[in-house]
C-alpha cells in the first residue's frame, strides 16, 4: 500500500496480517495445552499460560496463512482466491473463538502487564472482525477475496471486443504521470475508475458483515474497533488527527494554491472556478501524490538537476540492483544483511504469464527470516524511493521477530509505515550524489527549494488524502454515509480536505472509493497519515543523534551507526508497550507532533507565501 511512494499494503507480520483481515490460524483448543482438555485456572498464572499457548500456536500456524495470501496475490485466479478465502474463513473463526476465551482472563487479579496487553491486542488484531454466524463469516471472506482479486485483475478496455485495447493500472497510471494532455489524462483516469463499479454492491454487503463482526466483539461498528487500537480512548482519536492536520493544513493550502495557479496557466478556462484542482491533472490516479507536476511547479529551472529517472536508466539499474542499493543504506547504519532467500523469493517485476497484485508490499512469511517484498519495479525515482520504504517494513519484521507472537507488530500501525519513510527523508541530493545518481551538489537556496518542492509534492500533498480515506469509511461503518450516497460523500471529502474535484460528473453508479487499493483490500488507512507525521519527528530525533548540523531538510543519516543503533532499539520493541512510551524513547516526547514537518519545509513554506501574495487561496467546501 507505494502509495505513489507512500501507499502500500500493510506489512505482513502476524498482527499486520490480522489488520488486513487475513489472520493466521488461531489457538483452537480451550486450554494452554492443545493436547489436553483442561483450561488454565482463572488466575494470573492461568492468564500467562493462556497467552503463552496462543503465541505458540500462532507461531506454528502462521506460515500456512501467509503462504495462501502470497499465492493469491502473485497468482490471481479462481483457484487461489478460493484457497485464500477458505484459509481466511478458518482463521477468522478460530480468532473469534480465542477472543471469546480470552475475556475471562482479561481482568483476573494480579494479571501481568504483558498478558493483559496481549489479550487486548488479540481483540483488536483484525480489521475484518468475524461474525459468529458461520454463514455470514463464509460470505465475508468470499467477498473480501473477490474484492481483492477484482482490484488486482482490473483492466479498462476502450473496445470490449478487442483485448488489445485493454490497459491495466500500470498502463493507465503512466499516461497520467508522463504527459499533461487534458483529454488523454481524463480518459485514463475515467477508465480506471470505471473498473471499480463492479465492487459497489459487494462493498455494501461487506460493510454490513464487518459491522456484524464488530458488534460480536462489543463495538458499535468496525470504525470504532479500528480507532480503539491506539492506546488512547476511542473518542479521542479523531480529535487527535484533527489537531495534527491543523498543524500542517496552512502549508498544504499554500502548496495547493500555487499548484492551482500553474495549472490555470497550463489549462486556462478548463480549470474549475471553485478553487479546486481536477483529480486527473495531478499526475496520479488518486491525486495523492503530485510528483509528476514537478516540471511544471519547479521553482528554479536552472538549479539542482535531479534527473534520477534518467540516471537510473543510463546506469542500467534493474529491479535487483535498486533493491541492493536500498539494502546498502540500511546496512550503512548497522542493520544486518538480508538473507539470500529475500532475493530468491521476492516478486520484483510483473510476470508476463499471469495476473498479480503489483501494489508494493512487504511480507514476513515465517517469522524466521523468510522476508519478501512484492512489487513491479521499473527504474524510476518513484519506484527507487518505494523500495527504501518497503525495506523499512522488512527490517521492522526482523527486529521484532524475537518478541512473543502477539507483540510482533509496530508500536502502532503508523510506526510500521513510518520506518522506511524516515529513511526516504535521508535520500537527499547529497546522498544521491554519494551513490552516483546525481551530479555535484550545490547547497544554494535555489537548489534547496527545488528539492523541497519535489518532496512536498509527495509528502505534504499526501496528508489530506491520508486523512480522508478512513473518514469516509468511518462514515460508512457508523451509518452517517448511506449506500445511496457513497460516491457523493467520497467527493465531498476529497474537496473538503484536498481541494480536488472531478472534471466529469460522478454518480452513484460509480464506486470511486474502490478504485483505491486499500478500500478494496480493507486495509485501514489512517496509519499512512500518522506515518507522514511520525517520519519527520523520527528524522529530527535521528539527525540529532547523528550529530548533524544545519537545516533538517539537508540531513541524511546514511552511514551513522549511532542513529542506526537508536533506531534498531526502537524497532525491537515492536508492540510490546504503548506507542507513546516507544515514541518517547526515540524522540523525548509521548505526543505526535507535526511541527517537524513545518521545520523541515520552512524554506519552501516562506517561498510559497511569497509566490501567493495577493492571491485568494482556499477553495469552495474547504473545512
Amino acid at each position: 500500500m507505494s502509495e505513489g511512494n507512500l501507499v502500500k499494503i500493510a506489512s505482513i507480520s502476524i498482527a499486520i496480517l490480522f489488520a488486513l483481515g487475513f489472520a493466521p490460524s488461531a489457538f483452537a483448543a480451550d486450554n494452554a495445552d492443545p493436547k489436553t482438555d483442561t483450561a488454565p485456572p482463572l488466575s494470573a498464572a492461568g492468564a500467562d499460560a493462556f497467552v503463552a499457548a496462543l503465541n505458540k500456536q500462532y507461531k506454528a500456524d502462521y506460515p500456512e496463512a501467509t503462504a495462501a495470501q502470497w499465492i493469491a496475490e502473485t497468482y490471481i485466479n479462481g483457484d487461489t482466491q478460493l484457497l485464500v478465502s477458505r484459509s481466511n474463513e478458518r482463521s477468522l473463526s478460530k480468532l473469534s473463538a480465542d477472543v471469546e476465551k480470552s475475556k475471562v482472563y482479561a481482568n483476573v487479579p494480579g494479571i501481568s502487564a504483558a498478558s493483559k496487553r496481549s489479550i487486548e491486542l488479540l481483540k483488536l488484531s483484525t480489521a475484518m472482525p468475524a461474525p459468529k454466524d458461520p454463514a455470514k463469516l463464509k460470505e465475508l471472506t468470499e467477498i473480501a477475496s473477490r474484492l481483492d482479486g477484482e482490484y488486482g485483475a482490473g483492466k479498462f478496455c476502450s473496445d470490449e471486443k478487442d483485448p488489445a485495447t485493454c490497459r491495466n493500472l500500470d498502463d493507465l497510471s503512466k499516461v497520467l504521470a508522463n504527459n499533461r494532455d487534458w483529454d488523454a489524462d481524463l480518459a485514463a483516469w475515467a477508465g480506471w475508475h470505471h473498473t471499480s463499479r463492479v465492487m459497489r454492491k459487494d462493498y455494501v454487503r461487506f460493510a454490513e458483515l464487518l459491522n456484524d463482526g464488530a458488534h460480536d466483539l462489543g463495538y458499535n461498528n468496525v470504525g470504532e474497533l479500528w480507532r480503539a487500537g491506539y492506546d488512547m480512548p476511542t473518542a479521542e482519536f479523531k480529535p487527535e488527527t484533527d489537531r495534527l492536520w491543523g498543524q500542517v493544513r496552512p502549508l498544504y493550502e499554500q502548496l495547493q494554491c500555487y499548484a492551482r495557479g500553474k495549472l490555470k496557466t497550463q489549462y486556462g478556462d478548463k480549470m474549475p472556478k471553485d478553487g479546486t484542482i481536477p483529480a486527473h491533472v495531478t499526475g496520479n490516479m488518486w491525486a495523492q501524490n503530485w510528483a509528476a507536476l514537478y516540471p511544471l511547479l519547479q521553482p528554479y529551472k536552472d538549479a539542482g538537476s535531479l534527473d534520477v529517472d534518467g540516471t537510473l536508466v543510463a546506469q542500467n539499474y534493474d529491479a535487483p540492483k535498486i533493491v541492493h542499493r536500498a539494502e546498502d543504506f540500511y546496512h550503512s547504519i548497522g542493520f544486518p544483511a538480508l538473507p539470500a532467500s529475500f532475493y530468491e523469493k521476492s516478486q520484483f517485476t510483473r510476470p508476463r504469464d499471469r495476473d498479480v497484485v503489483c501494489h508494493a508490499s512487504a511480507w514476513d512469511l515465517d517469522q524466521a527470516g523468510d522476508v519478501r517484498i512484492k512489487m513491479c519495479i521499473d527504474p524510476t525515482e518513484e519506484n527507487f524511493r518505494t523500495v527504501y520504504h518497503e525495506m523499512g517494513h522488512i527490517y521492522y519484521f526482523l527486529a521484532y521477530n524475537g518478541q512473543p507472537e502477539l507483540f510482533q507488530n509496530g508500536a502502532n500501525d503508523g510506526f510500521h509505515e513510518a520506518i522506511g519513510d524516515t529513511i526516504q527523508l535521508s535520500l537527499t541530493p547529497a546522498y544521491l550524489h554519494t551513490i552516483g545518481l546525481t551530479g555535484a551538489v550545490t547547497q544554494d537556496k535555489k537548489a534547496l527549494l527545488n528539492a523541497q518542492m519535489k518532496l512536498a509534492l509527495e509528502k505534504v500533498v499526501f496528508l489530506p488524502f491520508g486523512k480522508m480515506i478512513d473518514e469516509w469509511r468511518w462514515g460508512v461503518f457508523d451509518g452517517s454515509i448511506k449506500p445511496g450516497d457513497y460516491n457523493a460523500a467520497w467527493w465531498k471529502l476529497k474537496q473538503k480536505y484536498q481541494g480536488v474535484s472531478s472534471s466529469i460528473p460522478r454518480s452513484e453508479e460509480d464506486f470511486d472509493p474502490g478504485a483505491k487499493y486499500h478500500v478494496a483490500s480493507n486495509t485501514p488507512y489512517m496509519r499512512y497519515f500518522m506515518a507522514n507525521i511520525l517520519q519527520f519527528q523520527f528524522q529530527r530525533a535521528l539527525c540529532q543523534t547523528a550529530g548533524q548540523k544545519g537545516a533538517l531538510a539537508e540531513c541524511s543519516i546514511y552511514g551513522s551507526k549511532a542513529a542506526g543503533d537508536k533506531y534498531w532499539a526502537m524497532l525491537q520493541k515492536g508492540a510490546s508497550q504503548p506507542w507513546q512510551k516507544t515514541l518517547k524513547e526515540l524522540t523525548g516526547t509521548e505526543q505526535m507532533d507535526a511541527s517537524a514537518i513545518i521545520d523541515y519545509f520552512a524554506p519552501l513554506y516562506a517561498w510559497l507565501k511569497q509566490q501567493n501574495k495577493g492571491v485568494s487561496c482556499g477553495w469552495d467546501g474547504e473545512g
